[in-house]
């Protein structure tokens, strides 16, 4: 059984795509949304959304977010099940079960395996975006977060070229959508985190989080509280706007 936080959301839908794995930041934001009142859904490309989709006692549809035509079902089949979703959580990307993460620098970096990192961690965004940003417009109300990183928009990685890049089109996606329907009460941001402990975690990753000014990894709970905040009523005059959470690694000197 959910633990309800507040009702702030009580009456608004919420959907979280990249949601399958039950210690990633996708589910930890859908267990926050769920227990501040929001009724969720939730979607992955795999049919493990099902088993987290029981847990939360909410929808879960499998969908390959890279496919204009999947999303236009996905679309459908929310407004079926669960009404015209109020908040939209663009989590899908990374590496995931149906497609694995792409590690190349750019001299060895393939036409494919570019495209699908930029389709994989940015399209999924502007896909789901588009395809429901009109109706919270209509509506007068509605929140989007995009789940960026820290990698792109403010730093770099070697070999992740295409994902840093995705990342960075994410913010300016961010940022470009919110002035378009600023006016419509729809408010768009982007939370970028650092090193963050989930499931698919490498040992070096876990290490350069142990190296941040706080002296671990992040957690995928205190991402979620980001996103949701910025999904919350409380949160109406901001956007276009990236919140980092990465311990406070972004801006530290070194020099401790």
């Amino acid at each position: 059984m959910v633990e309800k936080i507040s009702d702030e959301l009580s009456g608004r839908v919420a959907l979280v795509t990249g949601a399958g794995s039950p210690y990633g930041i996708g589910f930890a934001v859908a267990y926050r949304l769920r227990s501040m009142g929001a009724t969720v859904a939730i979607v992955s490309t795999t049919k493990r959304i099902h088993e987290r989709a029981q847990e939360l006692d909410s929808a879960g549809f499998v969908a390959d977010l890279v496919d204009p035509a999947e999303v236009g079902a996905l679309s459908d089949a929310l407004t079926e099940s669960v009404g015209e979703p109020d908040i939209v959580i663009n989590n899908a990307g990374m590496a995931s079960l149906a497609s694995p993460e792409v590690l190349r620098p750019v001299a060895h970096l393939s036409d494919a395996d570019w495209r699908a990192e930029i389709d994989r961690n940015l399209t999924t965004a502007f896909l789901v975006s588009r395809s429901l940003v009109g109706q919270m417009a209509e509506r007068g109300w509605g929140r989007i977060v995009n789940v960026a990183s820290t990698t792109g928009p403010v730093n770099a990685v070697p070999a992740e070229a295409g994902y840093a890049a995705a990342k960075a089109g994410m913010v300016g996606l961010t940022r470009a959508l919110a002035m378009e329907v600023v006016a419509d009460g729809v408010t768009v941001n982007a939370v970028a985190p650092g090193w963050i402990r989930t499931s698919s975690s490498t040992a070096t990753e876990l290490e350069y989080g142990r190296h941040t000014p706080v002296g671990r990894p992040g957690t995928p709970e205190e991402v979620a509280a980001a996103v949701c905040f910025l999904a919350s009523p409380s949160a109406s005059y901001i956007t276009g706007h990236m919140l980092v959470v990465d311990g406070g690694n972004s801006v530290d000197s070194g020099r401790r």
